[in-house]
């Protein structure tokens, strides 16, 4: 062996091995992209509910398992989302670290509606940025938190989040918040990349206020816009941009309205000349025509969780895009 090539093969055994790079799980899209774009140039997450899946009620693969076992950190929204998860978590990623992000101080937090059709007000009674100051990330009431009622909305088999509304995400300002909180997870996990999470953390906040300029601009000339969406997620979107529905036809993704509440929607929406409705792919389209029996209703498709939109570093911006884009569709048609 020439000494050249014998220097090479020395210094290579000598030098320290790269470290490997945190493994983190996070529950649904728009919280892996979060967490893909703080971990950018050092590795990736796994994500657990893949698009298009509900992340109410989601049966988990042997890839998933097998992920969250391996897991130093897993990141989710908060049980009010995904109750599902408490039990995998606790046999399967016990020892990792769990951020709750629905849990981080200074998040804002509104309240669950369960009416049909929702009065036009500010949320900024509701909005309580310190309201989960003093929680642990496990210190939850799962008894009051999860029940589940079958009879209280005619939803027969609804999933009742409780008192909190869980989609969150669809605030940027959360998303902004919530970067911090996850650069400071892996830093504490990795200090040798702190600094490069602390940056890339910053540039994802940047990424977002563009995105919030953008969709800010986009709706600002739908004022007064008179809509229903699918479900009920998109509160906090409505909060933010000051453009609020006027109804949702179901409560949540995991049932169908009843008849009282089609009845309710059908007559009110009548009353309040709702122009558009938005719809969301895993729905049955005739659902609205059910709702509306015949009149000229605008459509338009979105997913509070982007199942469109590939998942990745930058699906977070574009998906506070993407329901801009789709109600000021919906108000040109």
């Amino acid at each position: 062996m020439s000494r050249p090539l014998l220097a090479l093969v020395l210094a290579a055994l000598a030098a320290p091995a790269a470290a490997e790079p945190p493994r983190v799980v996070a529950d649904i899209a728009p919280v892996h992209s979060l967490v893909a774009r703080v971990m950018q140039g050092v590795g990736e997450p796994a994500l657990l509910v893949p698009p298009g899946a509900s992340p109410h009620f989601h049966a988990l693969r042997p890839s998933d398992a097998q992920s969250l076992q391996a897991a130093q950190i897993v990141v989710t929204v908060g049980p009010e989302l995904a109750p599902w998860l408490d039990r995998p978590l606790a046999t399967l990623a016990g020892t990792a670290t769990r951020i709750d992000l629905l849990h981080s101080p200074g998040t804002t937090v509104l309240p669950t509606r369960s009416s049909a059709l929702f009065e036009a007000h500010s949320h900024d009674d509701h909005a309580a940025p310190d309201d989960h100051d003093d929680h642990s990330d496990h210190d939850h009431d799962h008894d009051q938190d999860h029940d589940h009622d079958h009879d209280g909305h005619d939803d027969g088999g609804s999933h009742d989040h409780g008192a909190t509304d869980p989609h969150a995400w669809l605030d940027p300002e959360n998303g902004k918040l919530w970067l911090d909180t996850i650069a400071a997870a892996l830093a504490e996990a990795d200090p040798g990349n702190a600094a490069l999470y602390r940056a890339n953390a910053a540039g994802a906040a940047a990424e977002i206020d563009a995105a919030t300029a953008d969709t800010s601009a986009e709706v600002a000339p739908l004022d007064g816009l008179r809509y229903v969406v699918f479900h009920d997620a998109y509160q906090y979107f409505e909060n933010r941009f000051g453009l609020p529905a006027s109804g949702a036809i179901a409560i949540s993704d995991a049932s169908a309205p009843g008849p009282a509440r089609i009845a309710e929607l059908r007559e009110r929406t009548a009353e309040m000349g709702v122009t558009c409705a938005l719809t969301e792919p895993q729905f049955d389209p005739d659902l609205i025509a059910t709702v509306f029996q015949g009149r000229d209703v605008a459509t338009a498709v979105l997913d509070p969780i982007g199942a469109q939109i590939p998942p990745g570093p930058q699906m977070y911006p574009a998906l506070i895009r993407s329901i801009g884009a789709a109600l000021a569709g919906c108000a040109a048609d």
